[in-house]
C-alpha cells in the first residue's frame, strides 16, 4: 500500500528532449553501477553516505572511515532498497547478491534492542562499543557499558527495516534464516517500543512502559526561554518525519504480510496524532511532546512550539491513514490545521519552523548564542528556521484531499495495464536519461569532489522503475522502440 514515487506520476507526454532509453543499454549501465558499488564502495556489503573520489574513506553524517557504513538515507538502507527494486526489474543475479550483501551487513550490526544506530564501524575497536543482537543470540546476555540505543531519528531504523522487509519477501530470500529472524525481531521490538498512546520516542532500548498515561495535547502553563539541557530521546517525536516514516513502514508490512498487528500499529499513530493536535488558537502539532503531552525542548535549537514543518507531515500521515482504512476520523483534524497554515504564512510566503505557543509569533535563534528571538536577521545556517517549500506541499495535500479515495487507492498498488506501464516508462524517461548522462565511465555518480550516495540511490531508483515499466509494458512498449 505504498504510494508510487512522484516521478512516475509526471505528465505523460514524450518530448523530443526525453527519448525512451534503450532498455538493454540502460540495464548495462545499471549493472556497471552495481559493480562499482560492490567492488569499490562496499564494506561488509554495506555503504557509507558518500566517499572521497580516491576511495580512501567513506563518510557518514558523523564519521569518516574506511570501515564505516551508514544506516540512514543515503547509505546502506536506501542503496540496498534500490538493489532490491533493480533486481525485481531485471532478475539479474549480480544485483540480487548486492542486495543480499547489504542486508547481511545490517543483520550483523542490528542492536540488541532490535533497531539500529546512525552508523556502524566494523573496525574491531569501534564495533566493540555496541551490544548487538547477534551477540545476544550467541549467549552474550550482559550489556555492560555498550551502546544499545536504537534510533528512529532521520529515518534510520525505519529505512533499515523497510529495506530488510522488502529483501526478506523476495522468493530467493525466504530460506535465509538469519535475515528472516532479524526482520521478525526488528518488528517485534519496534511494536513493543510503541507507547500506549501510539507514539514512539526518538530512540528506544526496550519496550515502552505500559503504564505511560494517554492524554490530549495541552499548552504548558509556562516554559523556559533558555535551553534546559534535558534528555529528549524518550519524548514523543514528530521531528524529521519519525512517526510518518514509521507509519509508512507499518502499512507496507501489513500490505506484504496481512498481519493485523502492523495495521493496528499504524492506526495507533493516527490516534496519537489526533490527540496531539494542539488546541486553539494553534491547531497544529509540536515537534516533540513530554508524557504530559506538552510541547517541550529537544536540542538547543528546537524549542517548545507549534511547528510549520512537522505539522504538514502529521496531516499527510492522517490523510494516508484515511485512504488506507476509509475511517474519516483521520480527516477531522485537517481543516482546522489548514486554516492555521493559511494565517501563519510569513509576508514573503515562507513558513517559520517554529511558532511561539499561543501567540503564534515566528521564533528564531541568534547565531552563536542560540538565544530565542523574534528577529530573523542573524539566524544559524545549519537548520531550516524558514521553509520555502511548505506552501507548495500544503497545496499538494489540498489537491489530494479533493480526490476520491478510490482513485488514491488505485495509485497505491503496482498492478496496471500494459498501456499504464508504458505511460509510466514515458514519465520516467527524462530522469533515466539524466542518470545515464551523469554516470561516470567507472559506473559511479559524483557530486562535486565526492562520490555521492544520494545521487547514486536516486539514479538507481529511476533506472529500476523505468526498466520495470518497460518490462511490464510488454508489447505496447516494444512498439515504441521500433
Amino acid at each position: 500500500m505504498k504510494l508510487l514515487p512522484a516521478f512516475l506520476l509526471l505528465p505523460l507526454a514524450l518530448s523530443a528532449a526525453d527519448p525512451l532509453p534503450d532498455p538493454a543499454a540502460t540495464t548495462e549501465a545499471l549493472k556497471k553501477a552495481v559493480t562499482f558499488c560492490t567492488t569499490k564502495l562496499a564494506v561488509h556489503g554495506g555503504y557509507a553516505s558518500s566517499w572521497k573520489k580516491d576511495l580512501s574513506a567513506g563518510m557518514t553524517e558523523h564519521s569518516e572511515s574506511k570501515t564505516v557504513i551508514s544506516i540512514q538515507p543515503p547509505g546502506t538502507t536506501t542503496l540496498g532498497l534500490a538493489f532490491v527494486r533493480a533486481y525485481k526489474a531485471t532478475g539479474d543475479a549480480q544485483i540480487l547478491e548486492a542486495a543480499k550483501a547489504a542486508g547481511k551487513a545490517l543483520v550483523e550490526c542490528q542492536l540488541a534492542s532490535g533497531g539500529w544506530s546512525s552508523d556502524f564501524d566494523f573496525a574491531e575497536d569501534k564495533a566493540k562499543k555496541y551490544w548487538l543482537h547477534q551477540q545476544v543470540l550467541a549467549g552474550d546476555k550482559e550489556q555492560g557499558k555498550r551502546n544499545n540505543m536504537s534510533t528512529l531519528d532521520d529515518n534510520k531504523t525505519q529505512s533499515a527495516m523497510l529495506f530488510l522487509l522488502e529483501l526478506s519477501h523476495l522468493p530467493e530470500c525466504k530460506d535465509d534464516a538469519a535475515l528472516q529472524e532479524c526482520v521478525k525481531f526488528a518488528f517485534d521490538s519496534l511494536l513493543a517500543a510503541q507507547y500506549p498512546n501510539g507514539a514512539w520516542g526518538q530512540q528506544f532500548n526496550g519496550p515502552a512502559d505500559p503504564a505511560t498515561p494517554v492524554k490530549k495535547a495541552a499548552y504548558p502553563t509556562s516554559w523556559s526561554r533558555e535551553f534546559p539541557k534535558i534528555n529528549y530521546t524518550s519524548f514523543y517525536t514528530l521531528n524529521d518525519g519519525n512517526l510518518q516514516k514509521a507509519t509508512q513502514l507499518m502499512l507496507r508490512a501489513y500490505e506484504l504480510t496481512k498481519d493485523e498487528r502492523y495495521l493496528n500499529s499504524a492506526k495507533k499513530v493516527g490516534d496519537f496524532l489526533i490527540m496531539a493536535q494542539m488546541p486553539d488558537p494553534q491547531p497544529g502539532w509540536a515537534q516533540q511532546y513530554n508524557q504530559d503531552m506538552e510541547p517541550v525542548w529537544a536540542r538547543k535549537f528546537e524549542p517548545p512550539c507549534v511547528t510549520g514543518g512537522e505539522s504538514l507531515g502529521a496531516m499527510e500521515t492522517l490523510h494516508e491513514l484515511y485512504v488506507v482504512t476509509g475511517d474519516e476520523k483521520y480527516l477531522k483534524p485537517i481543516p482546522a490545521a489548514m486554516a492555521w497554515y493559511e494565517r501563519s504564512a510569513l509576508p514573503d510566503g515562507q513558513y517559520a519552523r517554529f511558532y511561539e505557543l499561543q501567540t503564534n509569533k515566528p521564533l528564531y535563534f541568534v547565531k552563536d548564542t542560540y538565544m530565542l528571538t523574534y528577529d530573523d536577521s542573524n539566524m544559524p545556517t545549519h537548520y531550516g528556521f524558514k521553509m520555502d517549500h511548505i506552501g507548495r506541499d500544503v497545496a499538494k495535500l489540498k489537491e489530494l484531499l479533493q480526490q476520491p479515495r478510490e482513485k488514491l487507492l488505485e495509485k497505491r498498488g503496482d498492478s496496471a495495464s500494459e498501456k499504464s506501464w508504458v505511460s509510466k516508462a514515458k514519465g520516467s524517461a527524462g530522469k533515466v536519461n539524466a542518470a545515464l548522462k551523469a554516470q561516470q565511465p567507472d559506473g559511479s555518480w559524483v557530486n562535486g569532489e565526492k562520490i555521492d550516495g544520494s545521487e547514486t540511490t536516486k539514479h538507481l531508483m529511476a533506472i529500476a522503475y523505468y526498466l520495470e515499466a518497460a518490462k511490464k509494458g510488454g508489447a505496447e512498449f516494444a512498439k515504441l522502440l521500433k
